[in-house]
């Protein structure tokens, strides 16, 4: 059984009292956990088993003018064995102007005989500000993990603010410039603007600065407890100081 094709949507907007929330399960089922009048927490809670051969997830998220949204995921995600059948997990985000997104992501792993591929799409409007975090993982304990494929396109009022595409199969993240031997690669997106360095960088982590407003913080290492650099940017840009 495969999960549902229907995209998940979360749309939020501005509105007198409480944020006006708009939900489509999919995959996932969105629950409210807090808000106010400009946004609102919502937790992704797991219609089924994820991710299996064949299935196509695809969360859809809307943040309109001056709203904020933080996604909270209640479990991380294990692509699981499909015996060569190829799974996809695609996240949209689209941010009106001065719109904030925050998504604190869970680990998300690639089984031994998975081939997965993610996508994240972000569009932000003039102010827009993103908080995004991304952790794979590949293989559970003992495993070397299956084919990843990890894409990432992100604009700021239509112009390219990153664009990346990491082939994590077997047979390339061991070729030099890739991941090596390391399992994890646990980063940390801020776009929309530049926060202010942290002194030096340790335990493997990389502060990158985007040509645009906008940084990435990325950890490669073989156990995910380690990556503690990457857990405080987040602690830190999470407030959009």
């Amino acid at each position: 059984m495969t999960a549902p094709s229907t995209p998940t949507t979360v749309a939020v907007q501005r509105a007198s009292g409480r944020a006006r929330c708009r939900f489509v399960p999919g995959a996932f089922g969105p629950r409210v956990q807090g808000g106010d009048a400009n946004g609102a927490r919502v937790a992704l809670v797991a219609a089924g088993a994820l991710l299996l051969g064949g299935d196509d997830v695809v969360i859809e998220l809307e943040v309109g003018a001056g709203a904020w949204l933080e996604i909270v995921e209640t479990a991380g995600t294990v692509a699981y064995d499909a015996a060569g059948r190829a799974s996809s997990w695609t996240v949209r985000a689209r941010l009106g102007a001065g719109a904030t997104l925050v998504w604190d992501g869970l680990p998300f792993v690639v089984a031994d005989g998975a081939d997965v591929t993610r996508r994240t799409e972000l569009m932000l409007e003039r102010g827009a500000r993103v908080v995004l975090r991304e952790t794979l993982v590949l293989g559970r304990s003992g495993e070397r993990g299956g084919a990843a494929r990890s894409h990432t396109v992100a604009t700021l009022e239509e112009r390219p603010l990153l664009v990346e595409d990491l082939d994590l199969s077997p047979r390339v993240r061991a070729l030099p410039g890739v991941v090596g031997s390391h399992r994890v690669m646990d980063s940390v997106l801020a776009l929309g603007w530049r926060p202010e360095a942290t002194p030096g960088v340790r335990d493997g982590a990389y502060r990158f600065e985007l040509d645009g407003p906008g940084t990435l913080v990325r950890w490669l290492g073989g156990e995910l407890h380690r990556s503690g650099a990457v857990d405080e940017h987040v602690a830190a840009w999470r407030h959009l100081s």
